[in-house]
C-alpha cells in the first residue's frame, strides 16, 4: 500500500495491523494534511458481510459527533478492490501502551479522568443507538488537547463490531457465517456475560461493563 493514492492522499507508512485490516498514515501533499487510512485485508474484500460491517463502522462513527470519537471523512473501494476508511490522524499512544509503560496501573486522578471522558463518548454513541461492543485499552487513544482536562483527550476507536440497536436480529455483527467460521466477536476479558453467550439482547450495559473492567484495571493493575 505504501505510495498508493486514495484521491489526493498518498499512503506514507503503516500505523498498525489487526486480524481484519491494517491502518496507514497518508498525506495530502499540496497542503500537508495527514489522515489515517484503514483498509480491509484483501482476503475479506470478496465477503459481502464483512465489507458491509466495514461500511457500518463508517456509518456508526459518522452518525455521532463527539470530541472523544475519531472522525470519519470517507468510505470507498479502489479499482483493485481495496475497501477503505479515511479517518482523522491521531498522534498519541493507546491506553494499552500507557498501561504497559506504567507497569499496569495509573494514578487515581488519571484513571478517573480517562474513564469520565470515555463514559461521555459512550453516552453520545448510546444516544444514537450505537453500542461499541469492543471497548478495551487497545481501542482508546490518548492525544494532546489543550482544551481537555490535564491537556489530554481520550479518543475511542474501532467501531468494527458496533451494534446498531435499531436493527433486528441476533448479535452477530459479521453475520451467521462469522460464528460458523469461529471468528471472535469481541475481546473476552472485557466482554459482558450476555455478549459472551451471544444473546440477542446485548445493548448499552455491555459497554458499561467493559468500561468498569477498564477502570478496575487502571486502578488495580
Amino acid at each position: 500500500m505504501i505510495g498508493q493514492r486514495i484521491g489526493p492522499y498518498r499512503i506514507t507508512r503503516p500505523l498498525g495491523r489487526g486480524g481484519m485490516g491494517a491502518v496507514f498514515a497518508a498525506l495530502q501533499e499540496d497542503i500537508g494534511a495527514q489522515v489515517a487510512v484503514k483498509v480491509l485485508h484483501p482476503q475479506f474484500t470478496a465477503q459481502p458481510q464483512i465489507v458491509q460491517r466495514f461500511h457500518d463502522e463508517a456509518k456508526a462513527i459518522a452518525a455521532v459527533y463527539h470530541p472523544g470519537l475519531v472522525k470519519i471523512f470517507d468510505f470507498g473501494q479502489l479499482p483493485n478492490g481495496t475497501v477503505y476508511l479515511l479517518m482523522e490522524f491521531l498522534d498519541g499512544e493507546t491506553l494499552a501502551q500507557r498501561l504497559r509503560a506504567l507497569h499496569g496501573r495509573l494514578p487515581r486522578s488519571e484513571a478517573v479522568r480517562i474513564a469520565r471522558q470515555l463514559a461521555s463518548a459512550l453516552v453520545a454513541a448510546h444516544q444514537r443507538g450505537i453500542v461499541h461492543c469492543d471497548l478495551k485499552p487497545g481501542n482508546v487513544m490518548l492525544v494532546d488537547d489543550p482544551e481537555a482536562p490535564d491537556g489530554e483527550r481520550t479518543k475511542l476507536l474501532d467501531f468494527g463490531l458496533a451494534k446498531m440497536l435499531w436493527r433486528r436480529g441476533p448479535f452477530s455483527p459479521l453475520g451467521q457465517d462469522a460464528e460458523e467460521d469461529g471468528m471472535l466477536l469481541g475481546t473476552p476479558m472485557y466482554m459482558a456475560p450476555e455478549q459472551c453467550r451471544g444473546r440477542d439482547d446485548v445493548g448499552k450495559p455491555a459497554d458499561v461493563y467493559a468500561l468498569g473492567i477498564m477502570l478496575y484495571q487502571m486502578l488495580a493493575g
